[in-house]
């Protein structure tokens, strides 16, 4: 029976396969069937996990196709040799921007990756318009005698690919642990009651950090145990409005209907609320 695996290239690429006769567990490095030729990644997940993650993913996925899996383990030979891949690299990024120089177009190149056999030369950009570069391309394929894909990406899976600090001193968590860069909403901030001003909230790409959403939902969990901002509630001292609430001290200021302002706990509003005096205030405001 054909076993699943998810398997991780450079950067955030990943891809799926099946595999049979091999034992894989996560970190191993493998040889796999790529186009046209192998490659070289690192399994990230196998079996029930994968396929969890690949159909999971966007767009999702059934199977991978048949023609698609893992050969063998890696020996410390082909480690060695994509070592001296990765290091050409930087000599291929250098030419490409060259070459993006003399034919004027207006695109950055990100990164560049040899596919494990050379057959095949990724190279990554990110522009803000549309690039013919079609000329580029012959160019590329002449310079390195490879089949050439130029793939567009967006400015987060640039950061991804290149790596950094955040705001926080610690590496960025796109390019170390993050599996998958998922969309980031304004409303993440606002639920936390964070500073809407883009300059404290951005991370080194230029948008919302990904960081918003880790303790989102512990926000949106935690608020429900609170009043709405804005109601207003009858509690022992007559009507007055929910002005804001503290989550992190169970406490929730009030402003009377004279405009005067007080902080109670949690605990104490409720009671005032469900107390028979608040109740009977309850049944005068709704005969009235």
């Amino acid at each position: 029976m054909a076993g699943f695996a998810e398997i991780r290239f450079k950067g955030t690429r990943k891809e799926y396969f099946t595999y049979r006769g091999i034992d894989l567990r996560p970190g191993q490095h493998v040889i796999v069937e790529a186009d046209r030729g192998e490659d070289l990644g690192e399994v990230s997940a196998v079996g029930v996990i994968a396929e969890r993650k690949c159909s999971s993913s966007n767009g999702g996925c059934a199977t991978p196709a048949p023609d698609h899996s893992v050969v063998r383990l890696a020996s410390e030979d082909e480690l060695d040799r994509r070592a001296v891949l990765r290091n050409d690299e930087h000599r291929v990024r250098s030419e490409t921007k060259r070459l993006v120089g003399k034919h004027g177009l207006k695109m950055k190149v990100t990164e560049a990756e040899w596919q494990f056999d050379r057959n095949k030369l990724i190279i990554y950009f990110t522009a803000e318009k549309r690039v013919d570069f079609r000329q580029l391309v012959r160019d590329l394929a002449r310079t390195f005698r490879a089949r050439i894909e130029l793939r567009q990406i967006g400015v987060r899976d640039e950061a991804a690919l290149l790596g950094g600090i955040g705001r926080c001193g610690r590496e960025l968590c796109c390019s170390t642990w993050l599996p998958e860069l998922k969309p980031v909403s304004l409303q993440l901030a606002k639920d936390q009651k964070l500073s809407l001003n883009p300059a404290q909230i951005s991370g080194c790409c230029g948008r919302l950090m990904c960081c918003l959403m880790y303790e989102h939902k512990t926000y949106v969990e935690a608020r429900r145990r609170f009043p709405r901002e804005g109601r207003t509630i009858k509690t022992s001292l007559g009507e007055e409005r929910v002005v804001e609430v503290d989550i992190w001290h169970d406490l929730v200021t009030l402003r009377s209907t004279e405009g005067e302002r007080r902080t109670v706990p949690l605990a104490d509003l409720k009671q005032e609320v469900g107390s028979p005096v608040g109740r009977r205030r309850e049944k005068d405001g709704s005969r009235s």
